[in-house]
């Protein structure tokens, strides 16, 4: 093979189905661990993308600068993460073969919501009041200056893991015990990993992530999501619209801005861009700002919804390359709904292939068969299934998901 090949860091079970990835083009790294927990050798065997599979212990400090140190000669033309927790290595590890990528100092500062809020609020971003914490005390020593509903989540996790909004502080002790004695399954190393915790005023008000495309600085793309979330003390996401639904024109420029913002606070280079915001009174307070893809489905949400390849204009930044001119409009609706069910043992599920064939939905994914447990909801990996729709516009969309979600019944027994 003499074409340069793509390492992708994390792995994702769509990986082998990405259009963009040429035969043999791919080398996928990933944690030894988390790649016997997933079987991961064994879902890439055949997958004509996959170039080699290189297991490593990308999570530890000077991880990047290590791997280069072995693999000096292996000359990549793109190193992009898939996951959350990989973002800091493929940045660093894109600097030390001279290809684009976030610049591992924004990588760093943006994968510690502690350091965000820190480096953001001091270039004059609106953030909630925050504080490190190491125990249930700390938590009320911070009531005490803050009075009102708080916010307990670690400054180093994903997917809602060990966030709770605390409106008492009845409980706090055996709050604190459940937010810190967290299980990420098989997506996680099995040695022990440092665990921080903050603790926030809450901020009330709607909720909107902005997803950017950036080469050098400079953004390409710009998009503002709409978000929906379970009731309840866990900020979960229940939905997602593309664009958002009802926002004025004004809110989605200053959303926009306000991520910019972040991005120059921080020094972002090249990549994809997820930030989180809660607006109140008409003024957007960060909540935080990963620089990856998005999860829950919202790059297709987004391919749908503007009728672009988004990943594909991802790839060529990653390689140095101006996209073609991406939309500034959308030029329908998307909408992903994820499904709810009551804890305990499926007794039957109904409804969902006829739901699947409706011509508004674009997938549906629904997992569960009689005998499986469902669990309680505390974080965004326990939802049980979703639907992606499009519709004319993202209302429509929503209502289109809202609908098939109707349709399918899951009934569980204790």
């Amino acid at each position: 093979m003499t074409e340069r090949p793509w390492i992708i860091v994390g792995y994702v079970n769509v990986l082998p189905f990405i259009k963009e990835f040429a035969p043999g083009s791919v080398i996928v790294v990933d944690e030894p661990d988390v790649i016997r927990k997933c079987d991961v050798k064994n879902a890439l065997e055949g997958a004509a993308m996959l170039r080699g599979l290189i297991e490593w212990e990308y999570q530890l400090p000077a991880a990047a600068d290590e791997f280069f140190a072995a693999h000096p000669d292996l000359d990549p033309a793109v190193v992009a993460p898939l996951v959350e927790y990989a973002t800091p290595f493929a940045a660093r590890l894109a600097e030390r073969y001279g290809l684009p990528g976030a610049g591992s100092g924004a990588a760093q500062v943006m994968r510690d919501k502690s350091l965000l809020r820190r480096v953001t609020r001091a270039a004059g971003i609106l953030n909630p009041a925050s504080r490190e914490v190491a125990s249930p005390d700390g938590v009320r020593e911070f009531a005490a200056a803050h009075p009102g509903p708080l916010v307990l989540k670690p400054a180093d996790r994903q997917a809602s893991v060990g966030t709770r909004v605390l409106h008492s502080l009845d409980g706090l002790d055996a709050v604190w015990a459940e937010c810190t004695s967290q299980d990420e399954g098989n997506r996680v190393p099995d040695r022990e990993r440092e665990l921080r915790m903050l603790v926030e005023q809450y901020v009330h008000g709607e909720e909107y992530s902005v997803e950017l495309l950036v080469r050098e600085g400079e953004v390409l793309f710009s998009n503002v999501t709409g978000k929906l979330l379970y009731p309840g003390p866990r900020p979960i996401e229940l939905g997602h619209t593309v664009p958002a639904a009802g926002i004025p024109a004004s809110l989605s420029g200053l959303l926009v801005s306000r991520t910019e913002a972040v991005l120059r606070a921080v020094g972002f280079g090249s990549g994809m861009v997820h930030c989180e915001w809660i607006v109140s009174d008409g003024r957007p307070y960060l909540v935080e700002c990963a620089g990856r893809f998005p999860g829950d489905g919202i790059p297709m949400l987004i391919e749908e919804a503007y009728r672009i390849n988004l990943a594909g204009a991802f790839y060529t930044v990653m390689q140095g390359r101006r996209p073609e001119p991406l939309p500034r409009r959308a030029a329908g609706g998307a909408a992903v709904r994820f499904m709810e069910a009551a804890p305990g043992e499926v007794v039957s599920v109904d409804g969902a292939e006829e739901a699947a064939r409706r011509p508004d939905v674009l997938s549906l994914s629904l997992h569960l068969e009689s005998g499986d447990t469902v669990h309680e909801l505390r974080s965004s990996w326990d939802r049980v299934g979703s639907v992606m729709t499009r519709g004319a516009t993202s209302a429509d969309a929503l209502r289109n998901a809202e609908a098939v979600v109707d349709a399918i019944r899951i009934t569980t027994a204790v």
